[in-house]
């Protein structure tokens, strides 16, 4: 992998649901950096599998990948409970994750020309994809705080969920990504952990723009 040179990038681990891809936007935006939400990926082909069942297959998850525009991230029905659950499953398996990889580090390290560098957020960003990240942080949240947010994300979008439903699939996604075999859920040393069940989104971006700023101007 040929790396693009000084380039500022950031890597962000985080259950689902504790405010990382927000946060990781802010930092995109403030920052010009190019974002990528890995998680919608194995979303993406979540919904493969669940559309394609039988006929769903490494080559056809490579070929689709291959093909992908990051438009198609941006799909609300990716959000969905059942394709959350289905995203858990597909990213358990070594040879889809070993698919994504490959995606996932051009973007990281060949971000478009336009962009200062790039922000990945994810399960195992600072685990595998990113080891080397100029800046680590773990973001987490409260189970239930979690549950709520995800929630009130289905009620804006007229799903009919509730939260208990919410709260169960949060746990059953907390440990699926936890105790998968490859590329589980983990927080290391060297990442910085940012808890944001009392804090606001603004709170957060500033507390992380704080770091950050202290690293870059010195």
């Amino acid at each position: 992998m040929i790396k693009r040179r000084n380039i500022i990038t950031v890597a962000i681990d985080s259950p689902a649901a504790a405010g990382a891809g927000t946060q990781a936007k802010l930092i995109s935006e403030h920052y010009k950096l190019f974002y990528l939400d890995t998680g919608k990926i194995y979303r993406y082909i979540g919904k493969l599998k669940l559309i394609n069942n039988k006929n769903f297959s490494y080559n056809l998850v490579r070929k689709k990948i291959s093909k992908m525009k990051l438009s198609y991230l941006n799909d609300k029905k990716l959000l969905s409970n059942e394709i959350a659950l289905s995203a858990s499953k597909v990213a358990r398996d070594k040879k889809i994750r070993n698919i994504v990889h490959k995606f996932q580090q051009k973007c990281a390290y060949q971000p478009p020309k336009k962009y200062k560098g790039s922000v990945l957020d994810g399960r195992d960003i600072i685990t595998i994809q990113v080891k080397d990240a100029m800046f680590k942080f773990y973001i987490t949240a409260n189970v239930k705080i979690r549950a709520k947010r995800r929630f009130e994300e289905y009620k804006n979008l007229n799903k009919k969920i509730t939260y208990d439903e919410v709260l169960k699939s949060l746990k059953l996604r907390d440990k699926s990504d936890k105790e998968r075999k490859y590329g589980p859920l983990k927080k290391t040393k060297d990442s910085i952990l940012i808890n944001t069940t009392k804090l606001s989104k603004k709170a957060c971006f500033k507390k992380i723009k704080a770091i950050m700023d202290k690293k870059l101007n010195n």
